[in-house]
């Protein structure tokens, strides 16, 4: 077996970026799905780009592009499909459609008939990671339309947070979603326990009838005391943080509307379109996943910045966290070697123009730096005219600042303006050069709505595999995510030992020490 690193594809690619200039001389935007992806400040050349192609093609891209759309086994260490495409597709493919359909129908007679109702004006939604980031990030981003109810969530088990997501609403008016895959997750079974308190202490007799589950589990939803017609399903072809796009979506049509939802849908069927038929030069998603690799293994960034200019994007950064960091954060190949190359970037960031202020003097001046995603809206929602000008400068400056830089000539002659002294001025002029050469790509959104909302998180989606086909893992499991859990409920029981000495012989001697100290509290 060959290590990717010495791979022949694998060379010519490292080579050619390294030789690729990083400039503004080339404008080099890919269109897609109305979105305007901006990669002139990225590593680019003719022969970057045959490179490219090639080690796509080394690494068997198009066969598992086709594999993800036909349902093939894009999981394949849990040996299923990784098939979300499917339930945002115009025709959904022909082995899935009357699941798919039926199950929308469902949910869209549901939201109906509490419109219609006037019912639930409050709707507390649970789940955590992918069944919780998504809907918030949907409905906190696009609240400011037409939303008829409250909506609130809670996700950590730390009782801080339900307790807070049920504070003054009316039990007797409030709905509660459990969004779970597997419908055993503890965060989200503790939270519905308590949420089942608050019900009856508030005059409902019947608090389950005030629930919905939304799972793969019917079962154990069942089992918790949910009745069928609250049970709204999907499959476990669809991973967790993939889920937004199922009846995970039911919190943004409560909040938003049903069209909102539809919206959604179509922007990423949109993209979806894009990303199966655009050529690999024209592919947005392919383009930024190219771009990830050259940064991360070539280049050696070992993080990137996030930063939507738009502060209604704040949740999309711990939504991109999950999606690029669960779905990346493996070094084991489909053959069962051990990755020779650097991968799967941190992901960080915030909302510009707070991040300006926070972490931009790390991004300008730091030996190494790291790459940015920019984000911005070409319209605003709103009418302060200036504010959205601002942003917009502020936004390009930083780009342009990052990528230019300042070299020592250009602060000495700065500093000489109020300086006399040349030593001192010398001194000073050092503190003041800014590297550049820092890479970065700017999305462009016409506006911030549910059709470019959807497409933006497809764009993301798409970009996480081809970055997983190009680094030979599955971007679709997360036996890490599972490894911990399973340690937390062995330490629980231990815990729950209500003053006897705990068992801890499990344990190196730092938690066998907490396990017996907190253990009973």
């Amino acid at each position: 077996m060959t290590a990717l690193s010495k791979s022949p594809a694998w060379v010519e690619f490292s080579k050619a970026a390294l030789a690729s200039p990083l400039s503004m001389d080339v404008l080099r935007i890919v269109r897609a799905a109305d979105l305007d992806v901006d990669l002139s400040t990225q590593r680019n050349s003719p022969a970057l780009a045959q490179a490219s192609q090639a080690l796509l093609a080394q690494q068997g891209f198009e066969a598992a592009r086709k594999e993800l759309f036909e349902g093939g086994q894009s999981n394949w260490t849990e040996n299923r499909p990784a098939w979300h495409t499917a339930l945002r597709a115009e025709h959904p493919p022909a082995g899935v459609i009357d699941a798919i359909r039926a199950e929308q129908a469902r949910l869209a007679n549901f939201i109906e008939q509490a419109n219609s109702q006037n019912l639930y004006r409050n709707v507390v939604h649970l789940g955590i990671g992918g069944s919780d980031w998504g809907p918030r990030l949907a409905v906190e981003s696009l609240q400011g339309g037409a939303g008829r109810r409250t909506i609130r969530f809670a996700s950590n088990v730390d009782a801080h947070a339900i307790t807070a997501a049920l504070e003054g609403l009316d039990p007797l008016d409030t709905l509660v979603i459990v969004s779970s895959k597997s419908f055993t997750t503890i965060e989200s079974l503790a939270n519905a326990a308590c949420a089942i308190d608050w019900l009856r202490a508030g005059g409902v007799e019947n608090p389950l009838d005030r629930f919905v589950a939304v799972t793969a589990n019917r079962r154990a939803a069942q089992e918790f005391g949910i009745s069928d017609e609250h049970i709204f399903e999907f499959w476990d072809w669809v991973g967790g943080r993939y889920s937004i796009w199922s009846s995970i979506g039911l919190p943004i049509a409560l909040g938003l509307g049903q069209e909102a939802l539809n919206e959604m849908l179509a922007g990423a069927a949109a993209m979806d379109e894009h990303f199966l038929n655009a050529p690999v030069e024209q592919n947005a998603p392919v383009q930024m996943a190219l771009s990830g690799v050259v940064n991360c293994s070539v280049l050696g960034y070992a993080s990137f910045a996030l930063c939507p200019y738009d502060a209604r994007l704040r949740n999309l950064v711990p939504w991109l966290q999950q999606l690029e960091m669960e779905s990346l954060g493996k070094s084991t190949m489909r053959d069962g070697q051990t990755l020779d190359v650097p991968s799967s970037p941190a992901v960080w960031g915030m909302p510009g123009t707070d991040s300006q202020h926070t972490f931009f003097q790390w991004l300008h001046q730091d030996g190494k730096g790291a790459p940015v995603d920019f984000i911005l809206c070409a319209k605003p929602d709103h009418r302060h005219t200036r504010h959205h000008r601002l942003l917009i400068a502020n936004c390009l400056a930083q780009r342009a600042a990052l990528l230019e830089g300042k070299s020592f000539e250009k602060a000495l002659n700065e500093v000489k303006k109020t300086v006399s002294d040349p030593e001192r001025a010398s001194l000073l002029a050092k503190h003041r050069v800014h590297p550049g050469g820092r890479p970065s790509t700017l999305i462009v959104m016409p506006r911030l709505d549910a059709r470019q909302l959807g497409a933006l998180l497809a764009l993301y989606e798409h970009k996480v595999f081809v970055e997983g086909v190009i680094w030979g893992i599955n971007p679709f499991d997360q036996w890490g995510v599972e490894f911990g859990k399973r340690v937390a409920g062995d330490i629980e029981r231990r815990l729950d030992a209500l003053g006897s000495d705990p068992d801890v012989s499990p344990y190196d001697p730092s938690t066998a020490h907490w396990v017996r100290k907190l253990a009973g509290g």
